[in-house]
């Protein structure tokens, strides 16, 4: 611990002895699948009773309404679980904005249940190890650490854990964007994007689309020129999308929904699609491509189409602010002895929400592990404890006054 004072060890020493393997043991057992609305209260629950531990004002937040298109184009509203919000000493001088979330990629009914020892005291394997419950234990002993420290009087900030990350957090994106308002600086506990520590840096956006398709049903024998087929212009929509894929915006016709018996023209089919833009141009050109392609099928079919969803996260670029604030978590592993780096990822989170706000954030300072989203998912141990540390240094200098 190279550079650092006497203080700053005390509150290193108190983050790193804190009971993080036991908790996330605890946690991974309880299933918290994104629609698992009894799984998701009995994590909330368990997540309120140990942030309960820092003072501040401690709430479980309602998602806003949200609803989805379902298979013959009609809207139903989806639920979601209640969002962990906790707001500390708001009338302080620095202000940060920390997030996680409860919820993982494993159903009540997915095989993938139990946590296990992959390698005795080193590995831990089970749902939700990495992604995220050992990073909300991280969160959870550096705050702790800092609050026992002098330091912590000039440090306000909010907690939002919510229910819905995996399925890009539509219930809970305004309690996000409230959360970090004014904020100098955010992070958020998402599993390294190596298992040697690299943190994910610029990140693309992503939007979510379901495009309903009203044709007209005939007879597939006696008169199929009086039909409008939803699922030909559904099958022309999408490769018309597909062509708009550029360098720098993925686009990935995903699934039609739609059709039945094969003498029926279908009347209705519904098209759902993701894009992945890179920036704010690329994610215009997007949302333009699919205007064009949605005109130009309901003129060339004959048929009505309806779009629902969008672009649910903002691309992330790291611009300087963000750059500054990577360079103090690079600064804060050197003096840990831990080598931290950065590099390009694929993936989304909540740190796109948080850095369309304005925020700078660092949205992997969670656990180092891997295989995330399948049954192979892990923890390694040890980084429990490191990145408890980088976190409990890292929260320590922005109290005191780093620049961003």
């Amino acid at each position: 611990m190279q550079g650092m004072t006497n203080d700053e060890r005390a509150v290193l020493e108190r983050a790193a002895g804190e009971p993080m393997l036991d908790q996330v043991t605890d946690w991974a057992a309880v299933n918290s699948g994104s629609r698992n609305l009894d799984g998701l209260a009995a994590m909330a629950a368990i997540y309120a009773d140990a942030f309960a531990a820092l003072p501040g004002e401690l709430a479980l937040k309602e998602s806003s309404p949200v609803e989805a298109m379902q298979a013959n184009g009609s809207l139903k509203p989806v639920r979601h679980g209640c969002n962990l919000h906790v707001k500390v000493r708001p009338e302080a001088p620095v202000q940060l904005v920390f997030t996680g979330h409860m919820d993982t990629v494993f159903g009540v009914d997915h095989p993938f249940q139990d946590v296990f020892w992959r390698e005795k005291h080193k590995v831990l394997g089970g749902p939700g190890v990495a992604d995220m419950k050992g990073g909300i234990a991280v969160m959870l002993a550096a705050l702790k650490a800092v609050e026992a420290s002098a330091a912590a009087q000039s440090l306000g900030y909010e907690i939002v854990i919510n229910s819905d990350e995996e399925v890009g957090s539509p219930g809970s994106a305004a309690l996000l964007a409230e959360a970090a308002r004014d904020k100098k600086a955010a992070l958020t506990y998402e599993p390294a994007a190596l298992p040697d520590g690299t943190l994910a840096g610029a990140r693309p956006g992503s939007g979510n689309f379901s495009i309903f398709i009203q044709g007209r049903s005939a007879h597939a024998g006696r008169n199929p020129e009086d039909g409008r087929n939803a699922i030909v212009a559904a099958a022309d929509l999408a490769l018309r999308l597909a062509r708009a894929k550029s360098d720098g915006l993925s686009v990935n016709p995903a699934r039609i929904d739609g059709g039945g018996p094969n003498n029926v023209v279908p009347d209705h089919a519904v098209l759902r699609i993701n894009m992945r833009p890179v920036d704010a141009e690329k994610q215009r050109r997007g949302q333009a491509a699919l205007g064009e392609a949605v005109a130009g099928v309901a003129a060339e079919h004959d048929v009505k189409i309806h779009v629902h969803g969008g672009f649910g996260r903002p691309p992330k670029p790291v611009d300087p602010q963000a750059e500054k604030l990577f360079e103090l978590v690079r600064r804060c592993g050197a003096n840990l002895g831990q080598e931290i780096s950065w590099r390009a990822t694929g993936g989304v989170c909540d740190g796109n929400n948080i850095a369309a706000c304005g925020v700078p954030v660092v949205d992997t300072m969670g656990v180092r592990g891997g295989a995330i989203h399948s049954s192979d998912e892990y923890l390694i141990v040890e980084s429990l404890a490191e990145r408890a540390q980088l976190s409990a240094l890292t929260v320590l200098r922005l109290a005191s006054g780093a620049p961003l």
